[in-house]
């Protein structure tokens, strides 16, 4: 059994966000696959053409899934099925929101779900490095606090492991085209938090 003690550290530092990701779902119920696949696949080009219109490139758009299952009815009732596609878009303009979000809305109206968007910074490098730093200071802090309290002092480290993340916005939205969109909707970006946790192993001196 290793002697020594374990303990865990945590680091967080914060950034201003410089991407949006907008998630944007296309769907649509219909009788028979066939028409739900080819409606949801003429509506997603018309929401992917009405974002190219607002400037974004194709580079910054994506379908992540797509989906086709047959809807749960009452017995007796005729059969549906629902074929959905899901639209990634990134992009730096981080207050167009509004606009992309009226572009959208009046590609396709009611067929048009916003599934969440996020905020997130591109190149976290850094600040992960010093929230390492304080996760690592704070982990040799306690340990050498346990080791005061049982007589001992701390000696090598032996053992790390890390885990980190970030804290992103992601609220979730059911639109409809009979709401009132305007492009002056504006959502403000919070910094985000990366967070980095070590567990140490401290050997006994």
């Amino acid at each position: 059994m290793d002697t020594g003690v374990s303990v865990v550290g945590s680091g967080q530092v914060s950034g201003t966000p410089d991407i949006l990701r907008v998630t944007f779902g296309v769907e649509q119920v219909a009788a028979d696959v066939a028409a739900a696949v080819a409606t949801v696949g003429e509506r997603t080009d018309a929401v992917i053409a009405a974002l190219r219109a607002q400037g974004v490139e194709e580079s910054q758009l994506g379908t992540s899934s797509v989906n086709v299952f047959q809807e749960y009815r009452e017995p007796g009732t005729d059969p549906a099925y629902r074929a959905s596609h899901t639209v990634l878009v990134e992009t730096k303009d981080l207050t167009g929101f509004g606009a992309l979000l009226n572009a959208a809305v009046d590609a396709i109206g009611n067929s048009l779900a916003l599934h969440g968007l996020q905020f997130d910074i591109e190149d976290k490098s850094e600040l992960l490095v010093q929230a390492r730093e304080l996760a690592f200071q704070q982990a040799k802090t306690k340990a050498a606090h346990l080791a005061g309290l049982a007589g001992f002092s701390l000696g090598s480290v032996t053992a790390i492991s890390e885990d980190h993340g970030h804290t992103p916005l992601g609220p979730e939205m059911r639109l409809s085209a009979s709401k009132a969109y305007d492009s002056a909707i504006n959502i403000v970006p919070d910094d985000q938090n990366v967070v980095v946790s070590l567990k140490v192993h401290f050997a006994w001196a």
